[in-house]
């Protein structure tokens, strides 16, 4: 059985160990359609994802859900033949991408979201999608993300991503980690090389893999959905957890298994947690998780980020927002 990471985890290029790190990305402003957004209106939705998020703590299963949507895209296929491309335009909300196996579980966090946008239509899902990331981070204590708002939105199923797209936390069966889908194959025996199949085709580098790697500091992984974890811990069993005002709260769903004991704070606990041999066995320390401190590449990032939060923040907030705009075309806002 195949077994995806857990919160973000991307996509694919082919080729064995002979990478060199893509060029810096180029975020700006692309080609506008039809539809536009005013501010008001996201202000609005954001009201309403604030809402949500504080009455659920629903925030880590946004996170999941945006960066799966943002995770499919393809650096390498051109503006030009946009959606081809994928990335942050709505279309995981769509069968048949909803119903790929790394996606199993986000079809709730997609019906959550509907009432935001029953509320401010012209607001795209692809923006309601990347705004509850963003919010659900900031509100766990994490970095306020510089985002940028007026996504045009996939419009059919015929304009999904194909499966095969977003990785492994682990090796299959045949000890390989990733696969021969999605737009270029993922598959490789080391987790290394296939977590740089996976960012590098999306035009992220070493220091984007480690970082995002960090939200993992956020929320919890079930065997129902990624492949991973307890049905529940001593954490997630329905007893009270820690939430970044100090406060505590059991206003969630119990079950999965954390990375790190206070599961719904967003700071740089998961690489402190990852090297301590003293840890709880109940938090969960996967190959892909371990080798962010073994490999050459990844290892100076991970101890950066162990040793200091505020770097954690600052290089976490730019590599979210890369992430989010990902193969999206923007409207201006008014």
């Amino acid at each position: 059985m195949k077994i995806v990471c857990a919160s973000l985890l991307l996509a694919a290029i082919s080729g064995a160990q002979a990478f060199t790190a893509p060029a810096p990305l180029n975020a700006g402003a692309r080609t506008s359609t039809s539809l536009s957004v005013k501010q008001s209106d996201l202000d609005g939705a954001q009201e309403m994802v604030d809402g949500i998020i504080k009455e659920k703590n629903c925030g880590p299963v946004f996170v999941r859900l945006a960066w799966h949507d943002s995770g499919t895209h393809d650096v390498s296929i051109p503006d030009s033949e946009w959606p081809k491309a994928g990335g942050a335009i709505g279309s995981i909300r769509f069968d048949p991408e909803i119903n790929h196996g790394a996606n199993a579980g986000l079809a709730g966090a997609v019906k959550i979201l509907e009432p935001v946008k029953e509320a401010f239509p012209d607001v795209s899902y692809a923006d309601i999608f990347q705004m509850a990331s963003a919010r659900g981070i900031a509100l766990a204590g994490g970095p306020v993300i510089d985002m940028k708002y007026g996504r045009v939105d996939a419009t059919s199923p015929d304009q999904c991503s194909p499966e095969g797209n977003l990785p492994d936390a682990e090796a299959g069966d045949e000890g390989k980690f990733g696969g021969p889908g999605g737009t270029a194959s993922t598959e490789d025996t080391a987790a290394e090389w296939h977590l740089r199949k996976v960012f590098y085709r999306m035009g992220l580098g070493d220091e984007e893999i480690v970082a995002l790697s960090g939200a993992h500091t956020f929320g919890r992984a079930y065997a129902d959905r990624s492949g991973l974890g307890a049905e529940h811990t001593k954490f997630t069993d329905g007893a009270a957890t820690k939430l970044a005002d100090g406060s505590s709260t059991d206003k969630y769903t119990p079950g999965g298994s954390p990375w790190v004991e206070n599961w719904l704070v967003f700071d740089n606990s998961y690489f402190t947690t990852i090297t301590d041999a003293s840890t709880d066995d109940e938090l969960l320390k996967l190959t892909s998780d371990v080798i962010l401190f073994k490999d050459a590449g990844f290892k100076p990032f991970a101890d950066k980020f162990a040793g200091s939060k505020d770097a954690f923040f600052e290089s976490y907030a730019s590599a979210h927002k890369a992430l989010s705009e990902l193969g999206s075309k923007f409207e201006p806002v008014e």
